[in-house]
């Protein structure tokens, strides 16, 4: 019996609810009458995740900002031998800071994370180094304005006290700069040390190359394109010297001609006339004279003064001389003795007379000076022939060689080219060494030093408090609906409406007794004194987690 009237009552309950419709007079009742069930589990919730919050380990966070500043002297004096961005610079600068190292001495020097972490009994103990590199953070900063590019950097450092976080925060601050200072110096000493190195081998080659192209020119010596201009010149003071020569050659070959013909004659004459007296004729000597000096003048303008074919031909212009005077004298003492003079006429309208043995060896000595000066004429022009043929052959040769001096010097002007780019790299690579070790080059500078925070980084308490908050009000709200689902009454007229066949004729109010309504009014001033409570609690609570938090 009590299973079908519960059954039944069931039914009736779905159908209330599913036939009568509810207002928001209605949630509001439904609020107010279920208060309690909301607001207990809201105040116990947010008490409850509000209290455990400030059990949470606390975290305070110190900030440091960092710029990348220029070398402070102007591109136009030093340029720069590294260049390396902000990004990749900072990449390899935390590399260096943030190696296990560089952490130790650190977390040694403040005994950083000693104390084992809450929990510690359920995990396995973490390395201190890997603990303080989860606890750093490095943040680029882009430039206004210009996008992806970036001028600055912060370093954050979470620590259990400010003071730790700020200390802390100061010594990797040093160690970023620091050592970046050490990277940008060792990256310029590399610079200039692989520069060195280039140069040397560079001078080598150069060297190699200019070697090269001495023994060339040293094997070629003559007929180099350089030296066209004085061969050509050469060539022609020889070729005139040549030609001057054969003309003294022919000269002196028709002087051999005449003095045989005259010696000769004067043979036959002498044979022919037996032992008389005779004189050369006066006129054959002064012609003869004449030749002689013609051909000292010519020698003059090839050899020196004191060369012997000039002092043999004035010896033979001074015999020539002395013979014309003597025969002058025999010419007078035979005028005066009365004897006849003789004179025979050759082929040239001149001659000698027979008798004197000196003018014969007169003759005889100017025919063989003669032919001395003839084998020295000839001697002199084959010498002459022979320098014209090399300095032709040189001229001939000057066209191939400036094409062999030209592949052999391109690869001293290269060599020589790159030497000497290289040096004026290497030079302004120790520019810019040196400008780095007075530490005036690209360098780290603090913007804002290490900061002592003034409340924690984590956990954010205000923020767990307005999340239990929120979670109450959830726990609260689903109670009272619950319970407003599972109580069911018929608290208004129009509950009834649909239930009943018959509609309600009279309602009786609620009765109550002064003692009674005493009763509720202090039960209600109760109640606004507990709401009271429990809304200044969760408001100075907030408000105390928001700036102390």
């Amino acid at each position: 019996m009590n299973d079908k009237m519960f059954i039944e009552r069931q039914a009736m309950s779905n159908k209330v609810v599913d036939e009568v419709s509810h207002t928001w007079e209605d949630y509001l009742a439904i609020v107010v009458r279920r208060r309690w069930w909301i607001l207990l589990p809201l105040f116990l919730c947010w008490l409850g995740v509000w209290g455990m919050s400030w059990t949470l380990p606390t975290t305070y966070t110190s900030d440091a900002l960092i710029s990348a500043e220029q070398q402070k002297v102007s591109d136009l004096y030093v340029m720069e031998n590294v260049n390396v961005n902000l990004q990749n610079r900072l990449q390899s600068t935390t590399q260096k800071v943030l190696s296990y190292a560089s952490l130790q001495v650190i977390i040694d020097r403040f005994k950083l994370y000693e104390s084992a972490p809450r929990l510690s009994g359920f995990f396995k103990p973490k390395d201190p180094v890997d603990q303080m590199r989860g606890d750093i953070k490095i943040e680029l900063v882009g430039a206004p304005g210009y996008r992806g590019e970036f001028f600055a950097f912060k370093i954050h450092y979470s620590a259990d006290t400010p003071q730790l976080a700020q200390q802390v925060n100061t010594e990797l601050t040093s160690l970023f700069i620091n050592e970046n200072v050490r990277a940008q110096r060792q990256l310029s000493e590399n610079t200039t040390a692989f520069l060195d190195g280039e140069l040397a081998d560079a001078r080598t080659k150069m060297e190699e190359q200019e070697a090269a192209v001495s023994a060339f020119k040293a094997k070629h010596v003559g007929n180099l394109p350089g030296q066209l201009q004085s061969n050509v010149q050469i060539l022609a003071g020889l070729q005139a010297a040549l030609a001057s020569t054969q003309h003294a050659l022919d000269s002196s070959k028709q002087q051999k001609i005449y003095l045989e013909s005259l010696l000769q004659q004067y043979q036959s004459a002498q044979a022919s006339m037996g032992g008389d007296s005779n004189v050369i004729s006066t006129q054959a000597l002064d012609k003869e004279l004449q030749d002689l000096r013609l051909r000292l003048k010519n020698l003059r303008t090839r050899y020196y003064n004191g060369h012997p074919d000039i002092v043999a031909l004035e010896d033979e212009i001074a015999k020539t001389e002395a013979l014309r005077k003597q025969n002058e004298a025999e010419i007078a003492s035979n005028q005066q003795t009365g004897k006849p003079t003789n004179a025979i006429d050759f082929s040239a309208a001149e001659g000698v007379q027979r008798g004197s043995p000196t003018a014969i060896m007169q003759l005889q000595s100017q025919l063989k000076a003669n032919q001395l000066e003839i084998q020295n004429e000839q001697q002199h022009a084959r010498e002459l022939e022979l320098q014209t043929t090399v300095y032709q052959g040189r001229l001939n040769l000057t066209p191939e060689t400036e094409q062999e001096l030209t592949v052999v010097s391109r690869g001293y002007e290269e060599a020589k080219s790159n030497y000497n780019s290289l040096l004026q790299k290497q030079t302004q690579s120790q520019l810019a060494t040196s400008l780095g070790q007075q530490q005036q080059g690209q360098q780290f500078h603090i913007i804002d030093p290490p900061k002592l925070p003034d409340k924690p980084s984590a956990p954010n308490r205000f923020l767990i408090s307005v999340v239990g908050l929120g979670l109450g009000t959830l726990v609260g709200l689903g109670l009272a609906t619950f319970l407003e689902l599972t109580d069911v009454r018929f608290r208004q007229e129009k509950d009834l409406e649909g239930i009943l066949p018959a509609r309600m004729l009279v309602g009786i109010p609620r009765l109550s007794t002064p003692q009674e309504d005493r009763s509720r009014a202090v039960a209600r001033y109760m109640e606004y004194g507990a709401v009271s409570v429990m809304a200044l609690v969760i408001f100075t609570g907030n408000l105390y987690t928001y700036y102390n938090g």
